[in-house]
């Protein structure tokens, strides 16, 4: 059986449903073809899950500090089957609500493993697609104008640490854990090992982490890596950085034990479990790109701005194509493949203009330049910061450690960067994203009245320190 479509959809992820959704709406017969569930990673082993147990470690910590708050809580106890409960109650909502809007947008979802074909009596063309049902039916060939490849991506391992689900771990067999170790090693100290250190530490865990970098979160801006570094240890995580890990000593007799280089001394950890958090790799093997022209480079496929492969009918997105490995980044550019096989002439994404999010205690967010990267950039900097303890709800709040930074040009006065650390920035990184998007200067930051009392009201002070006019510094 063969069934035309004006565009089918490898991978059923963030990426790949949101593209569907577009192309629904733009009036093309789409399908989707999904070897798991609706939602993807994102949905069930990332984001979304990630974050309802950090909401639980975070309430629990609460809960345990709450004399600070004049509130005495007896016998505070984490019930942690019942963390999971709730954690996999919002997954199978939220799973939901992507099956509905499949359905409401009239979208086909094939649920198997979809391979691309060559050249064959359907097409003359690669891009016919084989659907593999998981029931031993027999194989479905979709046959489609346009192809988007959105595959995602699996947690990358390191050669020499195999994955057995029980005493060594990556994040997805870590949101599976029936009950809490008593301790943790964490191999790899950027955003993901950073909110699993958090996240364990909150829930009682002993956390240390080994980074091999010179700093955690090396991504970020240097002051942010400094300071979430300051506050990791302060909190009580054991935090390593140059640690070079040597997989050749693990050791799972009792617990496991595994041994890493730091500044030339081998040093041994000695833990109940290792969380393996070493970045994620593109999911491009077994999906028929030998069949093709697609150029495959360092592991991720190649596309132009407009996410079209060498094959120009097949577009990549998402975690496949490398780039920043985020959720909200794989949804645009579905939007942006989707709008250019409609002839919509979609603007380009500018990355520079993306936000980031780190989910931890305290939260991370940025967007935009680091202050190493403006002056690698040989721009004029100048520089304005602000600490959330000058801000009256972050004291009221009870979290009033970290600031925010904003990065300008001297020359033309246009914003380059801001970088956040503290509480919930992750939810007012957007009004920075905005002025980015806008082309704002500090000034017309500083010059948007920020209601008081709320934790908004740093970003302001922060704009007016760049030209240093703070007025509760």
């Amino acid at each position: 059986m063969a069934t035309e479509f004006d565009l089918v959809i490898l991978g059923g992820g963030t990426g790949g449903y949101v593209a569907a959704i577009r192309a629904s709406q733009l009036g093309l017969k789409t399908a989707i073809v999904e070897k798991g569930k609706l939602g993807g990673t994102c949905l069930h082993k990332g984001c979304i899950p990630s974050k309802a147990l950090l909401r639980s470690a975070e309430v629990y910590r609460t809960a345990l500090e709450g004399d600070k708050f004049g509130v005495t809580i007896n016998d505070v106890t984490l019930n942690f089957p019942k963390v999971q409960e709730r954690k996999e109650s919002i997954v199978s909502q939220l799973h939901k609500g992507v099956q509905h809007l499949m359905k409401q947008g009239k979208i086909e979802v094939y649920e198997g493993i979809g391979r691309i074909l060559g050249p064959s009596i359907f097409s003359p063309m690669p891009g016919s697609i084989s659907v593999e049902f998981a029931d031993g039916k027999e194989n479905e060939i979709l046959i489609p104008k346009n192809v988007i490849i959105a595959t995602g991506s699996k947690p990358r391992t390191l050669p020499g640490l195999e994955i057995d689900g029980e005493k060594v771990l990556t994040s997805d067999e870590a949101l599976q854990l029936e009950k809490l170790p008593n301790s943790m090693i964490i191999v790899g100290g950027g955003v993901i090992g950073i909110e699993w250190a958090s996240m364990l530490h909150d829930f009682g865990v002993e956390v240390t982490v080994l980074e091999y970098a010179d700093r955690i979160i090396p991504t970020e801006d240097q002051e942010i890596s400094k300071e979430m570094q300051r506050l990791m240890k302060k909190k009580g995580v054991k935090i390593v950085t140059g640690a070079k890990v040597l997989p050749d000593t693990l050791n799972k007799d009792n617990g496991v034990q595994i041994s890493a280089e730091v500044k030339g001394k081998e040093e041994t950890y000695q833990a109940d479990q290792l969380l393996v958090s070493v970045g994620r790799e593109a999911n491009v093997n077994g999906i028929g790109l030998e069949n093709t022209d697609i150029k495959v480079e360092k592991g991720v496929i190649v596309t132009n701005k407009h996410y079209q492969t060498k094959e120009s009918h097949i577009y990549a997105i998402g975690d496949c194509i490398g780039g920043l490995q985020l959720a909200h980044v794989a949804s645009h550019e579905g939007i942006v493949a989707v709008e250019h096989i409609a002839r919509k002439n979609p603007a380009p994404i500018d990355y520079n203009l993306v936000s980031k999010c780190i989910y931890s205690s305290p939260e991370v967010a940025s967007v935009g330049l680091t202050e190493q990267e403006a002056k690698e950039q040989n721009f004029n900097i100048k520089i304005g910061k602000f600490s959330f303890r000058a801000i009256g709800k972050a004291l009221v709040f009870g979290e009033s450690d970290g600031f925010v930074k904003i990065i300008a040009d001297k020359d033309t006065d246009d914003i380059l960067g801001v970088h956040m650390i503290g509480p919930h920035v992750t939810d007012m990184i957007s009004e920075a994203g905005l002025a980015k998007v806008l082309d704002a200067t500090p000034w017309e930051v500083a010059h948007t009245i920020h209601p008081h009392p709320t934790l908004s009201e740093a970003i302001g002070e922060a704009a007016l320190a760049v030209d240093g006019l703070a007025i509760h510094s």
